[in-house]
């Protein structure tokens, strides 16, 4: 029988999508000092997966 929480339901997901943002180097290690630079990057790595998705879908 599962754990009641309801954790791990969805977890897979996000454990997936974690992985796809690590895929970029420059996220793995956070070399910026400016989190607004850090989070021009994770907005770029977003697009650029939601991009790849949605050419394989056409």
């Amino acid at each position: 029988m599962g754990h009641s929480s309801g954790l791990g339901v969805f977890r897979w997901v996000v454990e997936r999508a974690i992985a796809w943002l690590h895929g970029f180097r420059r996220l793995r290690i956070r070399w910026e000092g400016r989190d607004d630079i850090h989070e021009a990057f994770l907005g770029l790595a977003t697009c650029l997966i939601t991009h790849r998705h949605i050419q394989r879908l056409c």
